[in-house]
């Protein structure tokens, strides 16, 4: 998103051409408008060099003529920022304001590790060092986001998960961090999700390993049922 700033300096670039003092043909030739300076914020100082990279084009390029296509076309292809707004400071300055997008788990791809990013795009990952679940078997992006959402509406803590695992059927486990596995059902999700929490609040349950909720009405834990 381009927003302008300056606005006395755009009035009086505007009585300039009204005047006729400057046309539009070389107006885009005026030094006084080339970007000299790209400022990013919003990462970290590695992954700036990499979008200054991408952003290199924009140098000498007329500030007031700047393309707001090809700076759609060089985030498109950025995985790790999930939304920015770019700003003309005039004479020569295009400042570019972003917000990374969050990690939300570990994926396995093609051998390869992969960050899930809040953005629903996957970002290799280069350090696995990071407090998040790894996710397990095939599944789609929109369901495991969805899941999360259902999470962090339920009395169940998302950061409390290790590991998430997928079945062809639909159907999720989920281990938390204490090791204990919850099977949970296709349906009710939050409804599971809630009694799973209070399961694991009571003292009776403290040597838990197991929960299972696969069938409506019946909790197994441990084996037993009740």
């Amino acid at each position: 998103m381009l927003q302008l700033t300056n606005k006395r300096f755009l009035i009086y670039i505007f009585l300039l051409i009204l005047l006729g003092t400057i046309n539009n043909r070389n107006l885009k030739e005026v030094d006084l408008f080339q970007i000299s300076e790209i400022n990013i914020s919003g990462l970290e100082a590695s992954e700036k060099k990499e979008l200054s990279k991408k952003l290199n084009f924009f140098y000498f390029k007329n500030l007031f003529f700047l393309d707001r296509s090809r700076i759609e076309e060089v985030f498109k292809d950025n995985n790790l920022v999930e939304t920015y707004q770019v700003f003309k400071k005039y004479p020569s300055t295009l400042k570019v304001k972003t917000r990374k997008t969050k990690f939300l788990a570990y994926v396995k791809k093609d051998d390869k590790i992969f960050y899930l990013g809040s953005n629903s795009k996957l970002i290799e990952a280069q350090n696995k060092n990071d407090k998040i679940p790894f996710i397990f078997g095939t599944f789609e992006i929109k369901n495991f986001l969805d899941l999360k959402k259902i999470i962090e509406e339920s009395k169940f803590n998302f950061s409390e998960i290790k590991n998430f695992f997928f079945f062809p059927s639909g159907r999720i486990d989920i281990e938390t961090n204490k090791g204990i596995f919850i099977k949970l059902p296709i349906n009710e999700l939050r409804e599971s999700l809630d009694l799973s929490f209070l399961i694991l609040q009571n003292p009776k349950f403290e040597k838990i390993k197991i929960i299972d909720l696969r069938q409506k009405n019946q909790v197994i834990i441990n084996g037993k049922q009740f």
